[in-house]
């Protein structure tokens, strides 16, 4: 038998083993992509106007992540398929327009426009001051309620001198999550820094519960104010009231000029003539044709008649 040479080896086949692609990184599958983004972009202008262009990317991406882990889901296109595909995606769009509206308000941000109210809108519309008279004013788009009981601060302290008058408010929002917060009515009480001493006094009640820094808005104040969900994008808003007055404020930044134009028209169907309609500082009616003339800044009035 032939011997083997030292330097001779043994060769063994190894069979070539592809391995299975590895899952997405935990990062990859919570990421919005840019085809996900378009999707949610374009329903959430379809349903509730909100302009959203692309630099609200990680914004929507953040919010996501957090309802996709209250349904246990693992992935945003797994969520995104759970929202518009799933039985169960009527019951999450809530909880969805909860999470991608922005409620940013405080107690009497913006003052000027409540000492315009006071001081010279209240005046021109009581023409006759001995008669009583129940002023109806609309809060659109009150957040989680600080616009809505500044308004009752402002119109009680009003009530308190000029005898037969009484005032209730309609407010409104999209976001049922903020409106709970509204109707209960307590806020932490770093909140009401902007309330002056005085009103506290009246109007604010202290919780008896030590450590619990919170305060509750007076149930004489809660009284006035009626809280309802409403979707600006919705063709009829179901109000049947006239106003003397509407605050709509901080809400238009959101919308494209044809919408904002569109909702302000609905908006005045039910402002009185005469009546006035409140915006934000940083938003302007300029290049829009709706029904009101500016009479002060971000105030416009609804002429008594119209040509």
């Amino acid at each position: 038998m032939a011997g083997i040479e030292k330097n001779s080896r043994q060769i063994i086949p190894v069979m070539s083993i592809i391995p299975p692609p590895s899952p997405p990184e935990t990062s990859e599958i919570l990421q919005l992509t840019p085809e996900s983004f378009a999707r949610f972009a374009a329903f959430i202008t379809k349903t509730l106007g909100i302009k959203m262009s692309e630099n609200k990317i990680p914004m929507l991406q953040s919010r996501l992540q957090r309802r996709l882990r209250a349904r246990g889901l693992r992935s945003i296109d797994g969520y995104k398929d759970f929202l518009f595909n799933s039985p169960e995606g009527d019951a999450e769009l809530v909880d969805f327009i909860d999470a991608v509206t922005t409620n940013k308000t405080d107690f009497f941000r913006e003052p000027h426009h409540f000492n315009y109210l006071r001081r010279t809108a209240l005046p021109m519309l009581d023409a006759e001051p001995e008669r009583p008279w129940h002023f109806k004013l609309w809060c659109a788009g009150c957040s989680t309620g600080e616009e809505p009981y500044t308004l009752t601060m402002v119109l009680s302290e009003h009530a308190a001198e000029r005898n037969g008058f009484d005032f209730t408010i309609l407010a409104t929002d999209v976001s049922t999550r903020v409106l709970q917060t509204a109707r209960e009515a307590i806020y932490d009480e770093s909140r009401i820094e902007p309330v002056a001493d005085e009103l506290r006094k009246k109007y604010l009640l202290r919780s008896r519960s030590p450590g619990r820094n919170l305060v509750r808005i007076a149930p004489g104040l809660r009284r006035h104010v009626q809280f309802n969900r409403l979707n600006f994008m919705d063709a009829d808003y179901g109000v049947a009231d006239m106003f003397d007055a509407i605050f709509f404020r901080n809400v238009m930044i959101y919308f494209d000029k044809p919408t904002q134009e569109a909702v302000i028209r609905k908006l005045c169907r039910n402002l009185k003539p005469g009546g006035y309609l409140f915006v934000g500082h940083s938003e302007s009616l300029i290049g829009i044709d709706v029904p009101v003339r500016m009479v002060a800044s971000a105030v416009y009035q609804k002429p008594l008649s119209v040509g």
